[in-house]
């Protein structure tokens, strides 16, 4: 839709959105003001806008007038948030930087937000001070402390197993004893996780203090060592992200042991693939998942996999849905146990930085999974990324829809409790008013989510009524968002800023993100990580220089504080590092996502590199496309790009496939939106562009973490093409 500039925007404009006259007329009158102060399409203009005009209860419609009327000359990426001086001393960046700005950027510092960027270029390249500096922040402890933080091996031979060095050499210490540990900011009666079940959505919020987590946590470790465990047994969870998988979490690492993390909702065949790689020797489940008036076993999976020692919780007091295995346990009896010990501490197993704490697997769409290490560094990557870049610090609660068989769940876990700060769990679907109302009554200040879930959110209005003042930003990864999608999110918190985060499992958090101590753009990233450097790679597999505009594979620096530098199943060298081009002397990390770099810095990701197309000889990507088609039509839900070579070579051709909102509804016509198509892909993208065919779906293939498999639809639209030949 082509919006007006502001200054043309009338009162009967906006009484057309459905907004009685007298508001529109308030509206009209604060909007002028604004507009006389800040001028007719600034990023100050917009800023006074969503505070002073916008709310949640106005239609969206309202929203999207407001921000493209004001953005409308302004160009790419424009700002939707932008930090405010007074607030920026009090994150927990901006608060390190006015005591050590000088300090650790000399007199070229300014403020926190001027010197945030120098500040990210500073934790490059002086990993020792910075890594050292946020660990004290974050009073991460150590039994033994480590000989450097960095050490690189610069021999030919080649020492270490990775080209990223060894981190932490020579430390011990256990990243769950600092999730339970007291100190000057943090009481035995903070409360540690806030829950609610599925169901229970008007009943009050169930809490449970550190003194009760640590109790929980110290019995159930207890309970392992009874078994009789060697330290480094891997020991798997399959389960819902709830308080007792995070205790069951915790526990395994506090006791020395290996979480192998497997997500509750794969069959038993993926079951069996994972835990045979990591060669687990017990796992913990429970008996089934209750989602609304549906029981989804889950121990029968177990069953059917064959694992070995099961402990099993039961769902419900009326005990199991089916009888235990010979020698499998309740969890109640595993607990009995140990019953004259509850109360009594547990001396955590303190290991090498380079000990594995936690087994995580790639979705695993091709082949086998990968199987991915965390080692004890990794959980302090994952806190630090929180305390930077999301700025979780004591008194926040954190919510993000998750489960421990992705790397969000653990993250969770240690983003919130290494940083002081409140899990809040919800054990339900996160498409539901209910979490909508938990993320109310949990007072949340930090919001976790996908894509689709806000799609989903947005879809069915289900956020109506509800007050989310209380969230101070939003964080979202998973797979690219879209603009008005995430236009939408922020103005349902009366528009907090959304931290775009992406990285990976082998890399424990992110690589590219945002900052509360910078202006955020709508579906862009606005920094790589902490520690991280980025390099897009050119034509000729060279990086293009730093800073410059453009868009190619992605690569990454290899020294990551907390990376992945093996793997269980695979060569790690191999898949991460060989035949990848040298800079300054070090070879670069593959990562195999396609980026842009925007004229203002901005950084957005466009799929997988092999998910790009080429049409007429234009090396385009699915995504850039998807973002296009996605807005043309306000019955679509969802697109997917794919371009489908022809048999016997050639170019490829352009096939759009379509999920639309309400299938039973009448749908548009194919080829007036093949048309429609076109004209919004030749106005905005490229005039050679031309879509071939469209093609409706139910749903689109996803991987268990919701990417979608574009390859899937590319072999079923390939097949079919040459069936009809």
């Amino acid at each position: 839709m082509d919006w007006k500039a502001l200054d043309s925007i009338t009162v009967i404009d906006i009484e057309a959105l459905g907004i009685g006259s007298e508001v529109a007329e308030q509206l009209h009158g604060r909007l002028g003001e604004i507009i006389r102060s800040y001028g007719n399409g600034t990023p100050e203009t917009w800023q006074h806008i969503s505070k002073r005009v916008l709310s949640p209860d106005l239609p969206f419609s309202f929203h999207q007038m407001m921000y493209y009327g004001c953005y409308k000359n302004y160009g790419p990426d424009p700002p939707a948030w932008i930090p405010e001086p007074e607030n920026e001393v009090f994150t927990n960046v901006g608060k390190l930087l006015e005591r050590r700005g000088k300090e650790f950027l000399g007199s070229s510092y300014r403020d926190p937000s001027s010197s945030f960027s120098s500040f990210q270029e500073f934790s490059v390249s002086n990993p020792e001070v910075y890594w050292r500096t946020v660990l004290d922040e974050m009073n991460i402890t150590f039994s033994k402390p480590p000989n450097c933080i960095l050490q690189i091996d610069d021999s030919p031979e080649g020492k270490f197993s990775s080209p990223g060095g060894q981190w932490l050499p020579r430390a011990v210490f256990n990243p769950a004893k600092d999730c339970l540990s007291l100190n000057e900011n943090r009481s035995l009666d903070d409360v540690a996780i806030i829950w609610r079940d599925e169901g229970c959505d008007d009943l009050p919020l169930k809490r449970l203090t550190l003194r009760e987590l640590r109790a929980e946590v110290w019995l159930v470790a207890h309970a392992l060592n009874s078994i009789g465990f060697e330290k480094g047994t891997a020991i798997a969870i399959d389960m819902p992200m709830n308080v007792n998988a995070v205790v069951i979490y915790l526990a395994i690492v506090l006791a020395g042991h290996v979480v192998v993390s497997i997500a509750d909702s794969f069959a038993a065949r993926e079951i069996s693939t994972r835990l045979d790689i990591s060669k687990a020797k017990a796992i913990f489940t429970q008996d089934l998942i209750i989602r609304g008036d549906k029981s989804i076993p889950l121990y029968s999976r177990v069953v059917d996999a064959r694992a070995p020692l099961a402990i099993v919780i039961p769902t419900n007091s009326t005990g199991f849905s089916m009888e235990l295995r010979d020698g499998d346990i309740s969890w109640h009896a595993f607990l009995d146990r140990v019953k004259d010990l509850k109360g009594v501490e547990f001396s955590a197993v303190e290991q090498s930085a380079e000990s594995f704490t936690n087994i995580l697997f790639s979705s695993g769409t091709t082949g086998e999974p990968k199987a991915i290490p965390w080692t004890l560094v990794t959980p302090l990557k994952a806190a630090a990324d929180a305390w930077c870049h999301m700025d979780i610090h004591k008194g926040d609660v954190v919510a993000w829809p998750t489960n421990l068989g992705w790397m969000m769940g653990p993250w969770l876990v240690y983003a919130s409790l290494l940083n002081k700060a409140c899990m809040a769990l919800y054990n339900g679907s996160p498409l539901s008013s209910g979490f909508v109302k938990f993320v109310q009554d949990a007072k949340t200040t930090m919001l976790g989510v996908i894509p689709s879930i806000v799609r989903s959110w947005k879809s069915t209005n289900c956020t109506s009524g509800y007050d989310w003042s209380s969230i101070r930003c939003f964080a979202s990864t998973g797979e690219a968002s879209s603009v008005d999608e995430y236009l939408w999110l922020m103005g349902r918190a009366c528009y907090k800023p959304i931290i775009e985060y992406c990285g990976g499992t082998e890399i424990g958090g992110g690589f590219v993100t945002g900052s509360l101590l910078q202006a955020q753009a709508l579906a862009a990233f606005s920094t790589p990580a902490m520690g991280c450097s980025l390099f897009i790679l050119g034509d000729d597999d060279s990086p293009i220089p730093q800073n410059v505009p453009g868009i190619g594979e992605l690569a990454l620096g290899p020294l990551m504080f907390g990376a992945s530098s093996s793997l269980l199943n695979a060569d790690h060298y191999d898949i991460y590092f060989k035949g990848m081009p040298l800079w300054n002397g070090m070879v670069l990390r593959r990562h195999g996502d396609l980026f842009e770099r925007s004229p203002r810095g901005y950084y957005r990701a466009h799929g997988r590199a092999d998910d790009t197309m080429n049409l007429g000889g234009i090396k385009v990507s699915s995504v850039e496309i998807e973002r296009i088609c996605n807005t043309v039509n306000n019955s679509i839900l969802e697109t997917a790009a794919i371009g489908v070579p022809l048999q016997g070579g050639g170019p490829e051709r352009l096939v759009i496939t379509v999920v639309f909102k309400n299938p039973g509804e009448t749908r548009p016509d194919l080829d007036k939106l093949k048309q429609s198509f076109n004209s919004a892909l030749q106005k905005n993208l490229n005039p050679l562009f031309r879509v071939h065919r469209v093609v409706p779906y139910p749903s689109l293939p996803r991987t268990a973490t919701n990417k979608v498999m574009r390859r899937i639809l590319r072999q079923q639209l390939t097949l079919e093409h040459k069936t009809k030949l």
